[in-house]
């Protein structure tokens, strides 16, 4: 009878030693899932960010660009113009697409970004299309509103 409870007591170590291995390989291995997950989601994380940012650079260059041509138009603006004339048909189309691009700013950025966005194309807006008063610099007259979203981009973007 010891004989058969040894081999009871060495079987029972063994299936307990075997389910012990087991538990603690299912352990290390859901430790494990559970970290590449992570891993994978932080990755994710990061590219989706990164795209995001190379969005907004690209949506920050389009309305600069546009606004510099908007800005040349407002230096260009003839005293006397009309709707069939080149410069209104050129400015017409800038304008148009001035406009396009803050309303991206208002998508992509921060509100505090679009308002200096909107500032400044409201600014331009009155310049190209009204013209400032005689002795009024164009270049001084935006020069605030441009410097005050650029510094609200920048400070998104840092």
């Amino acid at each position: 009878m010891t004989a058969m409870s040894g081999q009871v007591w060495v079987s029972l170590i063994s299936v307990g030693g075997v389910v012990l291995g087991g538990l603690l390989s299912y352990l290390v291995q859901h430790r494990t899932q559970l970290s590449a997950e992570r891993a994978e989601q932080q990755r994710q994380q990061i590219t989706l960010s990164e795209a995001r940012r190379a969005e907004q650079l690209a949506l920050l260059e389009r309305f600069i660009d546009v606004g510099a041509a908007a800005e040349r138009a407002a230096f260009s603006r003839p005293d006397e113009w009309n709707e069939t004339q080149d410069w209104y048909l050129t400015t017409q189309d800038v304008m148009n697409r001035l406009w396009v691009a803050e309303r991206l700013i208002r998508i992509q950025f921060p509100l505090p970004v679009h308002n200096s966005a909107r500032a400044y194309s409201l600014d331009l807006n009155r310049t190209v299309w009204e013209g400032l008063p005689d002795g009024e610099s164009v270049r001084d007259y935006l020069e605030n509103n441009r410097l005050a979203f650029l510094d609200a981009a920048r400070s998104v973007m840092g």
